[in-house]
């Protein structure tokens, strides 16, 4: 069996070697994980395995975390935050294991039906595929399995090839947990190929999946009439009218742009300051990001480290310098040092650059400016995207009129666009994806709904 290797990220040297799966370990994890459908799983079974495996992964935080720092170069502090919310994330999944219920429908109404009654089951889908991305590879993957097993379902996991590890973890505490033998099958190796081959096989039920656009349209073309659900990228935007606590927002705007090397599918990566607060908002901003320790994500004192790949580094990189012959300014940043980028603050920008109008992906946020409210708001959803958006003011009428308008699947008021907690349903809208996550949300894409008449 061919191997490839994982890297530290910080130091580029190999951390571990995994497996790469061929097409018949695809489909014996697929044969597997049907067969492990036929053996009773109860509601309550499901509750008390993900009760146990959060709690597991709470006694394990630290181990976990160190883990995450080495294989996605995410600082020490905020892996121990990734740990303590995919644990939150299977204490909700246990949770909502009991709470999966149906209705009843009154088919006593209809004209002839007078003795007949009716309600409605929630029933597993069956198999799911969920491949999950490299950024957030634990909680991430706790928002898939966690709510797929709540549901009754197996899965056939395939986490990003360059943040394996903690998966593999993650696999063998379920199985401590409790979790019967086959529910959860891990595929290692080459996400091109596992993808084509977990496409090709009919007994994989339904798709959950979290990357790229390009990825999600293509899986979306090869699943048929199978269900699929998509969280997708975000050019996130942030709005800061003139009323806003201007301090507020650079601080919260300095947290939520640069945080995972500004990776994460709700970064902030457009900011629109009303053009009275421009001048103070980008002080404050440059202020609270200078303040931000980029170096080694072992070490405590590190805010940002590097990015997943030297070419993603090299990439931003390349966008800053094009935004910068475009006309754009450096306000601050926009060094790199290996796959170490700066976080990066971009003035005199405009909508058509690629660092405005694509996904960057990256520690760069870019700010505009904008004279009124209609004006902003068209601004914002001058995207290809809309997972979700932010916006600081005090003037309820402008908040509401962007909670009808604005073109996202969650709008923040007050906070930047990158807030976000486990039960809260997250999902987006244009080439940002479809389906919600947060297990409530999940666990009604992973059921199916089934009506029962009786003839009495």
């Amino acid at each position: 069996m061919d191997v490839m290797d994982v890297l530290n990220k910080y130091n580029q040297e190999v951390t571990a070697t995994i497996s790469i799966a061929e097409k018949e370990h695809v489909d014996a994890a697929v044969q597997g994980a049907k067969e492990a459908l036929k053996t009773p799983f109860s509601p309550y079974e499901r509750y008390e395995v993900l009760m146990k495996a959060a709690e597991l992964l709470v006694e394990r935080r630290d181990q976990f975390a160190q883990v995450l720092a080495l294989e996605v170069g995410k600082p020490i502090r905020e892996s121990r935050g990734e740990i303590e919310r995919a644990a939150q994330t299977l204490v909700i999944s246990a949770e909502e294991a009991k709470r999966i219920h149906g209705e009843g429908v009154p088919v006593e109404a209809a004209p002839g039906s007078e003795n007949r009654m009716a309600f409605t089951v929630k029933v597993p889908v069956g198999v799911i595929a969920a491949i999950t991305p490299f950024n957030v590879p634990v909680n991430l993957v706790c928002h898939k399995i966690g709510p797929a097993i709540a549901a009754g379902n197996s899965v056939v996991l395939k986490p990003a090839e360059v943040t394996p590890i903690c998966a593999l973890m993650l696999a063998e505490l379920m199985e401590e947990a409790g979790l019967p033998k086959g529910r959860l099958q891990l595929l290692t190796g080459d996400g091109a190929k596992i993808g084509d081959w977990l496409l090709e096989n009919k007994d994989v039920n339904m798709f959950t999946f979290t990357g790229s656009p390009r990825v999600g349209e293509y899986i979306r073309s090869k699943a048929g009439l199978r269900k699929v659900a998509l969280e997708l990228g975000n050019n996130s935007a942030t709005v800061v009218h003139h009323d806003a606590n201007v301090e507020q927002a650079a601080s919260l705007i300095a947290q939520k742009s640069f945080n995972n090397a500004g990776q994460v599918c709700i970064s902030v990566q457009r900011v629109y300051v009303h053009e009275e607060a421009y001048e103070s908002f980008i002080n404050e901003l440059k202020e609270k990001t200078e303040k931000l320790v980029v170096g080694d994500p072992s070490d405590e004192g590190t805010d940002i480290g590097p990015m997943i790949r030297l070419r993603e580094a090299e990439r931003v990189e390349s966008w800053v310098n094009e935004a910068v012959d475009q006309g754009a300014v450096i306000a601050l940043g926009g060094k790199r040092d290996g796959a170490l980028y700066e976080p990066t603050i971009l003035t005199n920008v405009n909508d058509e650059m690629k660092v405005c109008r694509q996904e960057v992906f990256g520690p760069v946020v870019s700010v505009a400016t904008y004279k009124d409210i209609d004006e902003v708001i068209v601004k914002v959803n001058d995207s290809d995207y809309g997972l979700q958006a932010g916006i600081f003011t005090n003037d309820l009428q402008f908040a509401m009129k962007a909670a009808r308008e604005i073109e996202v699947g969650g709008l923040i008021i007050n906070d930047a666009s990158a807030y976000r907690v486990d039960h809260m349903p997250y999902g987006g809208v244009k080439n940002s994806g479809n389906g919600k996550e947060g297990p409530k949300y999940a666990i009604e894409e992973m059921t199916e709904e089934r009506i029962i008449v009786l003839n009495l």
